[in-house]
């Protein structure tokens, strides 16, 4: 996720827990109406996902930008870690370097340690569905 011209209301989006928020099943759908909800409140959301989500939704590897056409983003919001690398660290330093809010159930108790003013300074949006619909505690 880069920085535009303009000062934005960044979001990161923790792509992989947003997956699993319907009903504990694996679905993309999930994640664009997420991405869909942050950008009518205004935010700007940028995804990162485990490198294994494509096998988690589609049994192969999926690239960011394969991603980014399923979510209906620009290739430059979405991110896929490194095989074998956590998500997590890349969420919380894309938040630290962008300002941004993150958007997730995950608590990220492994990395107090070495992001404490980002999880400190911002908050972290919860959400899921209720009676299958969703909310975000925006």
């Amino acid at each position: 996720m880069r920085r535009s011209k303009a000062p934005e209301n960044w979001a990161v989006v923790d792509g992989s827990n947003i997956l699993h928020w319907r009903e504990g099943i694996p679905d993309i759908a999930t994640v664009r109406e997420v991405v869909d909800a942050l950008t009518a409140s205004g935010l700007t959301p940028g995804v990162v996902f485990d490198a294994n989500v494509g096998y988690k939704i589609s049994d192969r590897y999926m690239n960011y930008k394969a991603l980014a056409s399923l979510l209906g983003l620009p290739v430059d919001r979405v991110m896929v870690a490194p095989k074998g690398t956590p998500a997590d660290p890349l969420i919380l330093q894309v938040a630290r370097d962008l300002g941004a809010t993150i958007v997730t159930n995950d608590r990220f108790r492994d990395w107090v340690d070495d992001y404490p003013n980002v999880l400190q300074a911002k908050e972290l949006v919860q959400g899921g569905y209720r009676n299958g619909t969703l909310w975000l505690a925006l």
